[in-house]
């Protein structure tokens, strides 16, 4: 777990700026399903957030140089998020105050598929890396 604890940092920060974002925006990002705006919002947030994502996997590889450090990243950083959200979204009352039940909804279908993006980027990455390392 040693060769871990950074990882493990990253994805607790990862973790508390996308919960934090919803916190202070999310009353004003997050639409119930069903309404005209919950498509093209939650479109929008997962774009920002896959390109968020693909940033900061790259920020990650300046500290992790390990060969697969991007899959390390998005595996840990997945177990760590979806672990720690499995309370908040638990006790979404004392997390999320100012949203309502339709709006933890729709946070839980954003978080759904950005786990999904958590997974898939840190995995497109490392392919890249490897082929580079090839030539």
């Amino acid at each position: 777990m040693k060769g871990n604890l950074i990882t493990v940092i990253w994805g607790v920060l990862v973790w508390v700026f996308a919960t934090m974002f919803f916190v202070f925006f999310g009353e004003s990002v997050l639409f119930s399903p069903g309404t005209e705006n919950f498509a093209t919002s939650i479109i929008l947030l997962e774009t920002v957030t896959g390109l968020i994502l693909w940033g900061v996997t790259y920020i990650y590889l300046l500290f992790d140089k390990s060969k697969n450090a991007p899959l390390k990243f998005g595996i840990i950083g997945t177990i760590i998020g979806l672990s720690l959200d499995t309370f908040s979204i638990s006790i979404h009352h004392t997390i999320f105050p100012k949203l309502d039940d339709s709006q933890v909804i729709a946070f839980t279908a954003w978080m759904t598929f950005a786990y999904a993006l958590y997974l898939f980027i840190p995995a497109m990455i490392n392919q890249q890396r490897s082929k580079h390392l090839e030539i």
